[in-house]
């Protein structure tokens, strides 16, 4: 059954999109606690993260599967084969990533900006607030590096998602179903939608880099 070409675009958009704002919920807090404090193994733990940006896909997509079927730990959500198990798996791909480029940016910021907002009366949780504003462009930078990374991924939405038409079906995946079947056309379609959000992207971090 095939699909039309905006329908999959949007749903791309719409599953990496909400991926990139899970992974940043739980990796923005990570990234600052590590970046903005010292303790035993930091340089462990920020090794950690750096290594697991490398992660194949299909090793996470594997991992998600069998905790997602319905014999799985989480079977009970039912949610293999749908958005969310995308989504869900898109963000866990995503967050070492993220948390070390959020860390790198923290981590560059003068100590004395947090402790001089400490030293006025600020709570830790809003001298933390001082230092992600300083930290903004990287900010960004992760944000936008962690779209990429999961729009642009094939293994955890083939596994988890199962390439459904209408409700699972995204780029990567139909670009991988139409050549099989040989649909050129729209193969190249797709492709040239998906490296056009990756340029623009680019072209959006080297603006930023260029303006600091």
């Amino acid at each position: 059954m095939s699909e039309g070409l905006i329908p999959i675009v949007l749903r791309s958009l719409m599953v990496s999109g909400t991926a990139t704002v899970l992974a940043a919920t739980w990796s923005l807090p990570i990234a600052v606690k590590i970046g903005t404090t010292h303790f035993r193994g930091k340089k462990i733990v920020r090794d950690f993260f750096n290594a697991m940006i490398g992660i194949p896909t299909v090793a996470l997509g594997l991992v998600l599967y069998l905790l997602l079927s319905r014999e799985g730990a989480l079977g009970f959500l039912n949610l293999l084969y749908t958005p969310s198990a995308i989504m869900l798996g898109q963000a866990l791909l995503i967050t070492p990533l993220m948390i070390s480029f959020l860390m790198h940016a923290i981590e560059e910021v003068n100590p004395l900006i947090k402790e001089t907002a400490l030293t006025l009366g600020a709570s830790e949780r809003e001298a933390n607030r001082v230092v992600l504003r300083e930290a903004k462009k990287g900010s960004v930078l992760a944000t936008v590096a962690g779209f990429n990374r999961a729009i642009s991924e094939l293994g955890i939405a083939l596994m988890v998602g199962g390439n459904l038409a209408g409700t699972t079906r995204v780029m990567t995946t139909e670009i991988s179903r139409v050549v099989s079947g040989g649909d050129i056309e729209l193969a190249i379609q797709l492709t040239i939608v998906l490296l056009s959000i990756a340029f623009t992207s680019t072209l959006i971090l080297n603006r930023l880099r260029g303006s600091e």
